[in-house]
């Protein structure tokens, strides 16, 4: 039986330069800057106290729009699709697990496979999530899940199994968040990126896909109303133009979207 072979030393520095191109000390830097910015962003959003009325009557004031335009078709839509079992099950399972899983695991793999464009991506999510606090604290909207005598019904509730607390405001927790939809944001960040990164073509097509996927879900969710959708899109595409426009014009040798090619530190 032959022994098993480890890598030699100069094997395994070179695997883990290879991995980490910045060296160890970055990655623990990158993780640290998205924890630090991830519970603010969460402690932020649940600074909501006495901001029910508000964020209901904001509520309302969208469905005016919505219904003016001729364009409130998310009751019909949910309706619709809370018939079909598999795709409402399917969609809860996507709000409750893609937002913070996939994502994370996007950034991971985009910071140890196709680390030059890492630091673009990265400016570009914080951005994003400062805009979004803004908008929660100017504007706080609750979901239309919240308005059963609209239509609609909390299908992710009904996934797993309790219902949600509208009054449950949490340190880390905000419901009434609504505006705008991050997790369309999120996905349109993360699925435009690894659309150009990846190579399989049914990849990129899958990617390209998914931002379309995601609006999708939060709308039949009951968890955002179309406008919160094309608020996330603009809040992502914002955040982009800032990355590009200003941030990778500062220190374009650290911040530029670079597929393919080594980054410097940031």
């Amino acid at each position: 039986m032959r022994a098993l072979r480890l890598p030699s030393p100069e094997r395994r520095r070179i695997l883990l330069r290879r991995a980490l191109p910045h060296g160890p000390w970055d990655l623990v830097r990158q993780l640290a800057l998205f924890a630090a910015a991830y519970y603010l962003y969460r402690i932020v959003r649940g600074a909501v106290d006495g901001e029910a009325a508000v964020a209901f009557e904001n509520a309302r004031d969208i469905i005016s729009v919505e219904r003016s335009l001729h364009l409130f078709f998310e009751p019909a839509v949910q309706s619709w699709n809370a018939g079909v079992g598999l795709l409402n099950d399917f969609a809860s399972w996507m709000y409750i697990n893609s937002h913070f899983v996939l994502t994370v695991v996007s950034l991971a793999w985009i910071y140890l496979f196709r680390n030059a464009s890492f630091y673009f991506v990265r400016n570009m999510f914080m951005v994003a999530m400062a805009l979004a606090l803004v908008l929660y604290v100017v504007y706080p909207t609750a979901p239309p899940r919240f308005f059963p005598e609209w239509g609609f019904s909390d299908s992710v509730a009904g996934f797993v199994g309790f219902d949600t607390d509208q009054s449950a405001v949490s340190a880390l927790v905000n419901p009434y968040a609504a505006v705008p939809s991050m997790h369309v944001a999120f996905a349109l960040m993360v699925g435009l990126s690894l659309s150009r990164l990846v190579r399989l073509r049914w990849l990129k097509m899958a990617w390209l896909g998914y931002p379309l996927v995601m609006t999708w879900v939060v709308i039949v969710t009951g968890n955002h109303w179309w406008v919160d959708a094309l608020l996330g899109a603009l809040t992502a595409g914002a955040a982009a133009l800032a990355a590009k426009e200003l941030l990778a014009r500062a220190r374009p040798d650290a911040w530029a979207f670079r597929p393919g090619r080594a980054g410097a530190t940031a």
